[in-house]
């Protein structure tokens, strides 16, 4: 009974550390005092004015725009990686295996200054394109994380079969293995979405300076003195599109369940 209370309670405690600062900052996303812990009354200003700022919507657009591009890359890549490790064979297996994971225990500085001396090198220059290099450099492994589980979880004899009935092993390939491993792969597409949104480092160090996006542009103003009040409101509406993201993937995962259980 004392460890069940103790361990509640303790679960309660980490929920309470992981979650009071982003409540806070949601409280005082409805007032519109310049310091945070200043109350000056319930309003929506906030939430009006943070869409008429340009600066922050143009950095917003970008991280969007390189977290989708950036996922979209890293989960075919980490997809087709994880199943070529998966069906690999041996001491290549094993190599390839421990390889992917360097990068998930590597120091996000390692990598930045490794890609930056890198692009020197060959001459290129600073843009769009090495940030999403280095983003997908980041993200592609957390994919072969996620999908090869999914991969050893399948039935082997279903990919197997669907060769023996007829099928190439590209169709049998997306016809069959693909509707097997794809909570998988959305957990990664998803995962990759969220590292890059969150990304600082390599975003600075492959970025081009007149690029910004939600982490560099608070850097620089951080730099320079106190956060814009409207970032309070933005951080609510960005909770808030994850919050409902999460509930229609869970809910959709639990509908399916459902229906395999009837079928049984």
């Amino acid at each position: 009974m004392v460890k069940k209370i103790f361990a509640k309670s303790y679960i309660a405690l980490m929920l309470l550390l992981f979650y009071a600062p982003i409540f806070v900052l949601i409280a005082f996303s409805f007032t519109d005092s310049d310091a945070l812990g200043v109350w000056n009354g319930f309003t929506f200003d906030l939430y009006k004015n943070v869409f008429k700022n340009e600066t922050i919507m143009e950095a917003l657009k970008n991280t969007i725009m390189v977290a989708l591009t950036s996922a979209l890359l890293a989960t075919i890549l980490g997809t087709m990686g994880a199943i070529g490790i998966f069906y690999s064979k041996g001491k290549a297996k094993k190599t390839m295996n421990f390889l992917s994971q360097i990068p998930v225990m590597n120091a996000e500085i390692v990598m930045a200054l490794s890609l930056t001396l890198l692009f020197t090198v060959l001459g290129i220059r600073s843009s769009f394109f090495t940030l999403i290099v280095g983003h997908v450099v980041l993200t592609a492994p957390f994919v072969v994380l996620s999908v090869i589980p999914k991969l050893k979880q399948m039935d082997p004899n279903i990919y197997e079969a669907a060769l023996d009935l007829g099928a190439t092993p590209t169709k049998a390939m997306f016809k069959v293995m693909f509707p097997e491993i794809l909570p998988g792969i959305l957990s990664g597409f998803l995962l990759s979405i969220t590292l890059s949104l969150d990304d600082y480092i390599i975003t600075a160090f492959l970025r081009n300076k007149n690029f910004n996006t939600l982490s560099t542009y608070v850097q620089g103003v951080t730099a320079k003195g106190p956060l814009p009040n409207v970032l309070r409101a933005l951080t609510f509406i960005i909770v808030i599109v994850i919050f409902l993201i999460l509930l229609g993937i869970n809910y959709n995962v639990n509908r399916k369940e459902k229906m395999e259980a009837k079928k049984r």
